[in-house]
């Protein structure tokens, strides 16, 4: 994971005081997984899911699950709920979108991210400036997205508007942001 971008959901996570029981979507038996950020250090359980075999690492244990049926767990059985480059991957994402709500307690916070595209500030000077509009305002009426990447599949790439409209849909105090180039979306939310 880009520094940058566990960088944004550690600093996410302690603004929205993350913790209590967490649940990582896609965690991976490593110090980079969103588990071992510093702002959970004091959580009281943590857990992961992935489609690989179970593991444990460090203070967490990663369970093989797959996100769009997470059965294993009951309604309302976490507090924190991080979901980071994943969704892209997934052919039925918005089953697993619904399984977050479903295991996220009420108060609770979601926090995504995912790769994206965004208007880029290039494109809005060029706008602005009206340069070379006739020649090459196709480029710059495009976006640039993250490079495609099999793990196992590469299908989705997504917008802020999905972000909130979509992923976030019915949660309180959402806040979206754009990071990088090509770009990452991260979204949070707090379940009502």
């Amino acid at each position: 994971m880009h520094k940058t971008i566990y960088a944004a959901f550690e600093r996410i996570c302690r603004e929205r005081n993350a913790g209590g029981a967490v649940l990582e979507i896609g965690a991976r038996p490593s110090a980079k997984t969103l588990l071992a950020m510093e702002s959970l250090a004091q959580a009281r359980e943590k857990i992961g899911i992935n489609l690989t075999a179970p593991a444990r690492f460090g203070d967490f244990e990663i369970l093989q699950c797959d996100a769009n049926n997470m059965s294993i767990f009951p309604d309302e059985r976490f507090d924190t709920v991080l979901c980071n480059a994943m969704l892209e991957h997934d052919k039925f994402f918005w089953k697993t979108i619904a399984e977050i709500h479903r295991v996220t307690k009420r108060g609770g916070v979601i926090v995504i991210g995912v790769p994206g595209y965004a208007e880029l500030p290039l494109n809005r000077i060029f706008h602005r400036k009206g340069r070379g509009r006739e020649r090459f305002g196709w480029l710059f009426q495009s976006t640039l997205t993250f490079r495609v990447h099999n793990a196992p599949g590469d299908y989705f790439r997504f917008s802020e508007q999905t972000m909130r409209e979509i992923f976030l849909a019915g949660l309180g105090d959402v806040r979206t942001e754009v990071l990088m180039i090509p770009p990452r979306i991260i979204g949070s939310g707090i379940k009502s």
